[in-house]
């Protein structure tokens, strides 16, 4: 049995590789996607895969009304995207929504409160979800292996053109708006909601005016620290890590995208684990491999199948944190 999708949008960074993972998906049957700039849309329909020999939706009412599409993939721009995701809601459609949710912490409320109501699924697009790394990480943390949690540092950098910076400077936070969600997203799943959060949001570069391009927030919990700093303006090859510290041992994954291992130590031996340092190998998987295990859940999710890999709560919570240390809240 295949299950109807659309896709609403396409200017977020991921819209192209969701837009492959539903079209390669066996489950799936993509009956095509609607894009509100008409310019954008002549331009994605030369740019050849995934955007070729597809149907393009002349308006999103003929899209939002086909009662035979269950779910659309929500793939605007982060300043279009809550309301595309509302409308999604209020068609009765299920929604795959890539991350973040906005800027308007009340509207975000509504929204969620919709799909409750509704009784629809809204997955939220944080692929690090499905990352072998992180769900071995998650499971060492919450199985006690590494003990009381007491630090914790994300480094998710990357570098963006100025035509890009541009975009992303009319959301306040800049770059930590835009990409910290994903290590707030584990960060909570780990520890829960942070008591305080102090925030550095600095425009060093100076290369966008008002553009924080070099960022770090501190979210204080009652017996631990984490770190989270994210920058627009690191050379490539980017140095992605991600390290949790305990008090029966630690991990740290760099890079962790890709990923094929990670540093353990440990201050005893323990569920076949050894004593002090070790290199745990890991399946590597490239980023479509991550939009792919996301499309996989939600259709599972669909069909009854599998559980939701976070709560409602949860993805109320990872937006909260975001807003709170981009000063939004």
């Amino acid at each position: 049995m295949k299950l109807r999708f659309a896709q609403y949008g396409t200017k977020h960074g991921h819209a192209a590789g969701k837009l492959a993972a539903l079209r390669t998906n066996p489950y799936v049957e993509l009956s095509g996607v609607f894009e509100p700039d008409s310019a954008r849309q002549r331009e994605l329909q030369a740019s050849g895969w995934p955007y070729s020999d597809l149907h393009w939706y002349t308006s999103a009412d003929e899209m939002l009304r086909d009662p035979g599409i269950i779910a659309i993939a929500s793939e605007g721009g982060n300043h279009e995207s809550l309301a595309q995701t509302e409308a999604i809601l209020q068609a009765g459609k299920h929604v795959w929504y890539d991350k973040p949710a906005g800027d308007d912490w009340a509207h975000w409320q509504r929204v969620v409160a919709l799909a409750e109501q509704q009784s629809l699924l809204m997955q939220m697009g944080y692929m690090f979800r499905y990352h072998n790394g992180f769900r071995q990480i998650a499971d060492w943390v919450h199985s006690g292996l590494l003990g009381d949690l007491y630090a914790l540092r994300a480094h998710m950098s990357t570098w963006i053109e100025i035509p890009q910076r541009q975009v992303i400077a009319r959301h306040t936070g800049g770059i930590f708006y835009d990409l910290a969600g994903h290590m707030l997203d584990q960060i909570v799943w780990l520890l829960g909601r942070p008591n305080r959060i102090t925030s550095f949001l600095h425009n060093h570069s100076a290369s966008v005016a008002g553009f924080s391009d070099n960022t770090l927030a501190v979210l204080e919990y009652p017996h631990a620290l984490a770190y989270v700093d994210i920058a627009a303006i690191e050379a490539p090859p980017t140095a992605r890590r991600f390290e949790v510290y305990g008090s029966l041992g630690s991990a740290v994954m760099e890079p962790f995208e890709p990923a094929d291992r990670i540093r353990l130590c440990l201050t005893t031996s323990q569920r076949g684990y050894s004593q002090g340092e070790q290199s745990i190998s890991i399946e590597p998987q490239e980023r479509q491999e991550l939009y792919d295990r996301e499309s996989e859940a939600f259709v599972a999710i669909l069909l009854g199948n599998q559980p939701r890999a976070r709560t409602t709560a949860h993805d109320l919570l990872v937006q909260e944190t975001l807003l709170r240390a981009t000063g939004v809240l």
